[in-house]
Order: structure tokens, then sequence, then C-alpha cells
């Protein structure tokens, strides 16, 4: 967000232009701790390869390798990383009671051509020092990345923006989503209604429900994040921009018959 003094904008009117709360913008985050980064980050790692394991066998795994932690922080560092297992157990991408639930429209459905369903989701992407926030948005036909943007908080404005940011590309007939509090807001589904999208939602506790996003996690993470010690968001932006290009527009994916999903897409 820009100074107060760069332009006549009040805080309040800059922070509802990038859809934050206005005490963000005065609000300095404390830096965590180097356990904290280092006990998430192995997080990351576990629940990447292993997405079926859910607080209870992190913990139990993290025991095993030596670490002193409990079920209880590794629920917190969960929900605050925005993960969860597919297994049963605690919501921890958790949605306001409030918001409304959709049921989910893709079981035994074929998918055959392209904007016929996309997929966001959001991701945890590690810094030396810290961590970020990546949100896409999949089309799972030809697996072409529509959009993402990366943030430093969970703050609802980027997932905003990478929707807003899709649309300009194309419409999906149906959009999928996990229950998170992100993709249950007014702000979010009012997006999808103007847009003429049916809403989509993945059943309670089941992550696979949204599988094609959470290969995307996991190609990026194997091929991209976990080879660079990212240094800074801004290290972090360049080379996650490298790497969606080359997915878009150079990988190959077996499952498209040696083709790039730009070609799939565009195609």
């Amino acid at each position: 967000m820009i100074s107060p003094t760069d332009l006549e904008l009040t805080v309040s009117a800059q922070a509802e232009l990038v859809a934050v709360s206005r005490a963000s913008f005065y609000y300095k985050p404390a830096m965590p701790s180097v356990e904290e980064v280092r006990l998430k980050h192995r997080i990351d790692e576990l629940y990447t390869a292993y997405p079926f394991y859910g607080s209870r066998r992190l913990a139990a795994q993290l025991r095993r390798e030596g670490e002193t932690i409990n079920r209880k922080r590794v629920q917190r560092y969960m929900r605050e990383m925005g993960i969860e297992g597919i297994a049963p157990g605690p919501n921890l991408s958790k949605r306001n009671l409030r918001h409304r639930i959709y049921p989910y429209l893709l079981n035994g459905v074929v998918i055959k051509r392209n904007n016929q369903v996309w997929g966001i989701d959001i991701t945890y992407i590690r810094l030396l020092a810290g961590w970020l926030y990546l949100v896409a948005i999949l089309d799972w036909h030809s697996r072409f990345i529509i959009g993402w943007e990366l943030s430093d908080t969970m703050e609802m404005g980027f997932v905003l923006r990478a929707v807003r940011a899709a649309f300009e590309v194309g419409v999906p007939e149906i959009f999928n989503s996990d229950q998170g509090s992100h993709f249950t807001s007014e702000a979010y589904l009012g997006l999808l209604k103007e847009a003429g999208t049916q809403v989509s939602m993945d059943s309670k506790g089941r992550a696979l429900d949204n599988i094609f996003t959470e290969r995307l996690w996991r190609t990026i993470k194997y091929e991209e994040v976990y080879l660079n010690d990212y240094d800074s968001p801004k290290a972090a932006q360049q080379g996650l921009e490298r790497y969606m290009d080359f997915y878009n527009h150079q990988r190959l994916h077996q499952a498209l018959n040696y083709q790039t999903p730009a070609e799939i897409y565009f195609g």
C-alpha cells in the first residue's frame, strides 16, 4: 500500500481499494522465530509429500524426527499456514459460520473441455526467514494456470485480485474451491455470481476433491520452491514468475500427450 503522503487518499480509502483492513496499514508484523520458521517449513514438506496426514500424524512424525512438539501446536501452525489433512479432523482452513457452503458438483464429472472446471486454492511458500502465501487458479482440462498472486498475509485482497485477473482470460462453467473462509466470503462469491459461474466446494476434510490443484502445488514446490532458497518476497515473486511461465508454455505434461498447458488451452 502507498503512503498517505504520496496521494490524496485517506488510509481508509486505500484499504478499501485493495480489500484489506485499515488496521493492516499500520501493522508491523513481528518476525517469526527461527524455530517457528523451521518447523513450518518441515510441516509444509511433510504435507506436500503426504496430504492425507492430519495434525496427529504430523505431530507424531515430527516427534520421531526429534522435535519437541505437541498436536495442539501443529494444529495452530497448520491453521496459520492455511492447510489441513484429508482425513476428518479439525477444520483448519476454517470458514466463517455465517458464510454459505455450496455442494461439491464434480462427483462423476468427466472433464472434456477448457473452462469447464477451474480450481482455486492457497498454499504456503517458504522463504529463508519466513513465508508467503500463493493463490492460483487452474483450468482442470488443460492444466493451464489462469492466474496467481503472492501475499505476505492471508488478507482477502490477493484472492480477489487473482479471480478478477482470471476472469479477464475466461469464465469457467464450474469454479471449485475448499470451504475456507476466503472462498465462502461474500466478496469472493459475489465475483463468481457476477461472472455467472457455478460454485462448487470440496467436501469437508476432502483436500483431494481439488486433486489437480493439489498436484500443481506438489509440482511447483518440488520443481521450483524447494530448489531455491528465496531470501526475500521479491526473489520469490521473480522465481515463481519464471516458473509459472515455464509451466504454462514449456513444460510437457504426460497427461496432455506431452503437450504444454498453453497449447491445449489456446490451441
